[in-house]
């Protein structure tokens, strides 16, 4: 089987992520782990809380905290949300490790080794009132390409257009809201990209056609208005230090790295952190460097990171000179919004992801954005739509079938899978179609096409519930005891193939659907086809239970409690 590397774009430290931050990079990377590790594959699923830069100090300045602190509670906070929605990593690791730091360093010596760093002196924004110079994020100001009035000195929120402080219209600190703002002289590290453009346009190259065509487009854009040499340091107290063996003097006037050159790198450096926990067992370079042959690597992110991926950390990837592993495939998501407007963490609208497991469990909010996950084009969130879904999908599609089956067999046959009469027509046109609605799921899930995925699987539940329909067991009963007992063991079959196969999506659902069986030596990771086709994994005997209810049906007065606390119109 083969290797599977996985990274999801690195959460931010500063605060608590939303939805949209979870639909767009880490819950689709997990349930695509999840998916081929019960395929047999080998995976590494690997992300980290991204702690350096602006946003780190400033969050860390507004709780009254020393930063280094700051992070280490906004990392556990995060990872403590990430397990509550069950994303499986195999490592969570932080930007501010030692690993990330010495890699970070033997990248940018590497690059200047190679001619692609070249120190430059330039002019940057400097606030007196606050007594330093100011990087990117703390200037923030009026966006020159769309007018919006809260746009930072590195990208702006609402068009994504990357920028440069002195871009931006009426800029003003972001520290003390100083307007009083000067242009000074100071020196900083260039990224060469400029030199590596036609290196990395050929590696695009390569690569985009296989790339969903959000991904490959913005990596063509940017490609087409040309790559711009980078400063690739700031005047921050906080961030990887520019090493002091190669550049003494700006390492002695506290240069660290731009956040957006260490945090890929972070990938690597959290693969490292994840070997250095058992080094005997585990070797991290086999997963990156000369790996081209061995390893398939997919990258999850939303679109405002796909230029990050695709063309800024290739190109220095390239530019060291060393055979590190470059991503396979991008899968890049459009917004999620709600109601119309953006969720935004620094405007706090929106659902976060700790207020949804507040909700309800997890599996609601799991199967929910994947089922509606923004592919193609941006979707929207409403409480409607949610609850909706919760109630056709979860609740009367599945749950209910499940209660139903076991509910009813319990009460008319005991405590154990019921024998029956042979499996006739019926259930052979029931295997043939599960077994054809598998196949489909699994090819949408080898795609990567999620919406698709969630709507097989749907289909494999719906099959389900038709063939309950058709059968009426509850009817068979009174004149054929052995028909009914069939359809309910056929239908328990169907319980715990839903079980194997839902779990990427409803992991503690899956679960709970498992367990009600007692199966020796239950060790399927997947159904196959052919058991599909036959659904005999539950032979007759086998004790069962009636789980709790899997999903609780969503009310009116549920819908407008959440409407009232969270808002529920356009925005």
């Amino acid at each position: 089987m083969a290797r599977h590397l996985i990274t999801s774009a690195l959460p931010y430290i500063n605060g608590i992520k939303h939805l949209g931050n979870m639909v767009g990079s880490m819950l689709p990377a997990d349930v695509y782990s999840r998916y081929l590790r019960q395929r047999g594959h080998d995976v590494l699923y690997i992300c980290a809380t991204d702690e350096h830069g602006t946003p780190a100090e400033l969050a860390a300045k507004e709780r009254g905290l020393p930063v280094d602190e700051f992070c280490a509670q906004a990392h556990d906070a995060q990872k403590a949300v990430y397990d509550g929605f069950a994303l499986a990593f195999d490592y969570f690791g932080r930007s501010s490790s030692a690993e990330n730091r010495d890699i970070t360093q033997h990248f940018a010596r590497k690059l200047n080794e190679n001619g692609f760093i070249e120190e430059r002196a330039i002019r940057q924004v400097y606030s007196p009132a606050d007594g330093r110079f100011l990087p990117d994020r703390y200037v923030e100001g009026t966006c020159p390409h769309c007018g919006y009035d809260k746009a930072r000195g590195d990208q702006c929120e609402n068009c994504t257009r990357v920028l440069d402080p002195t871009d931006l219209i009426e800029p003003r600190s972001a520290i003390s809201g100083s307007t009083d703002l000067e242009v000074r002289e100071t020196k900083h590290l260039f990224l060469l990209q400029s030199k590596l453009q036609h290196e990395v346009e050929e590696w695009v190259a390569r690569h985009e056609q296989d790339w969903p065509q959000l991904a490959s487009s913005i990596a063509r854009k940017w490609l087409t208005e040309g790559l711009h040499d980078r400063a690739i340091t700031r005047d921050l107290d906080w961030g990887v230090p520019v090493p002091a063996d190669t550049w003494p003097e700006l390492a002695a006037e506290g240069k660290v790295f731009y956040v957006w050159f260490d945090a890929p790198i972070e990938y690597i450096g959290a693969t490292k952190e994840w070997a250095d926990q058992d080094p005997e067992n585990r070797d991290w370079k086999s997963w990156w460097y000369d790996a081209d042959d061995t390893v398939r690597y997919t990258q999850f992110m939303a679109k405002d990171n796909v230029p990050f991926h695709t063309v800024m950390f290739p190109a220095t990837e390239l530019g060291v000179r060393e055979p590190w592993k470059k991503v396979d495939y991008v899968k890049a998501f459009n917004w999620l919004t709600y109601y119309g407007g953006k969720f935004s963490t620094s405007q706090k609208r929106g659902v976060f992801t700790d207020q949804a497991l507040d909700i309800l469990p997890a599996d609601y909010w799991r199967y929910f954005l994947i089922a509606n996950a923004p592919e193609s084009d941006d979707s929207s969130f409403t409480w409607e739509h949610f609850t909706a879904t919760v109630n056709k999908d979860l609740a009367d599609t599945l749950g209910n079938f499940v209660n139903r089956v076991l509910s009813f067999s319990r009460k008319r046959f005991g405590d154990e899978v019921p024998a029956g009469g042979e499996p006739g027509e019926a259930e052979t046109r029931l295997g043939e179609e599960i077994a054809g609605l598998l196949a489909e799921y699994e090819n949408q899930m080898e795609a990567l096409q999620f919406r698709k995925a969630a709507a097989a699987l749907r289909a494999l539940w719906s099959a389900g519930n038709s063939y309950l329909e058709e059968k009426a067991p509850w009817l068979e009963i009174k004149t054929d005891k052995d028909a009914a007992a069939l359809t309910l063991r056929t239908a328990m079959n169907l319980i715990h193939l839903y079980a194997v196969v839902s779990e990427p999506f409803i992991p503690a659902s899956a679960a709970a659907m498992r367990a009600a069986f007692s199966l020796p030596d239950d060790t399927a990771t997947w159904i196959t086809q052919e058991e599909a086709r036959t659904l005999t994994t539950l032979q007759p005997g086998i004790p069962f239970t009636v789980p709790p209810v899997l999903f609780a049906k969503l009310t009116d007065e549920d819908l407008e409690t959440y409407k009232e606390r969270f808002g529920g119109t356009e925005g």
